[in-house]
């Protein structure tokens, strides 16, 4: 991330949780998603987990949940919480993780994706420290089309929240694909001007979707796994 990026969030996070209140009722929705899929015995690393929207509800379901955020301010307000025993903030970079190999169950990585101007390595981070077969749920605001969408991504990037992707659903779960990740369910939640695309994907190193295979999905209109097209 860089430095004037990182500034806006570190000047962010003392309204960051007061503002995300307003959507609660989404990520609500999101923990219905994700909770399914968790077990007591499960690692989850985190990351930009800003101020805990989906770190409090979430980890009392998992052995450890590892929260993580690359802005100290986002920790400290996270920290003023009271959480679960199991639930653990630190400050990290996504792109490069402190952790060995294989460590964690689920990776969870919300809103982030498309606000970072290099997501291919933080996916390539990922998939170093889950497990084969670990989960990777990453929630992530699409482009729903049409002049409104683009009015309010232009609103928010005059307030210095800088956007460098804007996929559509069906990008957003082919990007996803393509790097390896088996997209097992997809929803779309939210409004229509700036649908939150909910993805559930496995890591499978053993079992990769072929380029054949995507490029027939591709020319078919669907993709191997996602379901597109059935989403919610």
């Amino acid at each position: 991330m860089k430095e004037s990026e990182l500034a806006f969030w570190q000047k962010t996070a003392r309204h960051y949780t007061r503002s995300m209140d307003r959507s609660a009722p989404l990520y609500a929705a999101v923990c219905e998603r994700i909770r399914p899929h968790l077990s007591r015995d499960m690692n989850v690393l985190e990351l930009a987990c800003g101020t805990g929207q989906l770190s409090f509800p979430l980890s009392p379901y998992v052995r450890l949940w590892e929260a993580t955020d690359a802005a100290p301010t986002m920790i400290q307000e996270a920290k003023k919480r009271i959480g679960s025993s199991r639930l653990h903030f630190s400050v990290q970079d996504a792109a490069h993780l402190p952790y060995a190999p294989e460590s964690f169950d689920a990776v969870v990585i919300a809103n982030a994706l498309h606000i970072l101007p290099e997501p291919d390595r933080v996916l390539r981070e990922i998939q170093r420290v889950l497990k084969p077969g670990g989960w990777l749920f990453a929630p992530t605001f699409v482009h729903g089309g049409g002049r409104l969408a683009r009015l309010r991504t232009w609103c928010m990037e005059r307030t210095g929240f800088h956007v460098y992707h804007r996929w559509n659903a069906g990008e957003f779960v082919s990007y996803l694909s393509m790097h390896d990740f088996w997209v097992v369910e997809h929803a779309l939640l939210g409004g229509r001007v700036l649908p939150l695309c909910c993805a559930a994907c496995r890591w499978t190193p053993a079992e990769r979707i072929t380029a054949q295979s995507r490029s027939e999905g591709r020319l078919h209109g669907r993709y191997p796994g996602t379901g597109l097209g059935t989403a919610e």
